[in-house]
């Protein structure tokens, strides 16, 4: 088919997301070969995969404003209902999973914006239009 739009939202690698995937990923790596989904928020894996189809492809910089009751607040919802973080969870032993637990906990504290115990944190993504030819 020829012609008409894609839009879409993804996590850039270097925002909180895509810092989440690095933290989970040095406890489950992905499978030998796999590229990082965080890859599909840089300009240029978007360029990479579209860039021969689209006639223009406009990239612009997003946040999404993470607001948790608190961090441990966040990371009971994510162990529960967000597949990448219950499935790491799930297949680490309870020492793993209390380094990853820490690890996720420091990495929500140096990008929190909160400072009453809440959790704020903003996550970058790119809004992606590519017209297609």
């Amino acid at each position: 088919m020829r012609g008409g739009k894609i839009g879409l939202a993804n996590w850039t690698p270097d925002g909180f997301i895509g810092q989440l995937f690095k933290t989970l990923g040095k406890y489950l790596p992905p499978p030998a070969g796999a590229k990082s989904p965080a890859l599909w928020g840089t300009g240029s894996r978007i360029s990479e995969m579209f860039g021969t189809a689209a006639t223009t492809i406009k990239a612009e910089p997003r946040h999404f404003i993470f607001r948790y009751r608190s961090p441990e607040h966040f990371l009971d919802i994510f162990k529960s209902y967000y597949g990448p973080m219950l499935k790491a969870f799930a297949a680490l032993n309870e020492t793993d999973q209390k380094s990853l637990r820490s690890d996720l906990l420091a990495l929500i504290g140096r990008m929190n914006r909160a400072e009453d115990g809440t959790m704020v944190v903003p996550s970058e993504y790119l809004e992606i239009v590519i017209v297609k030819r």
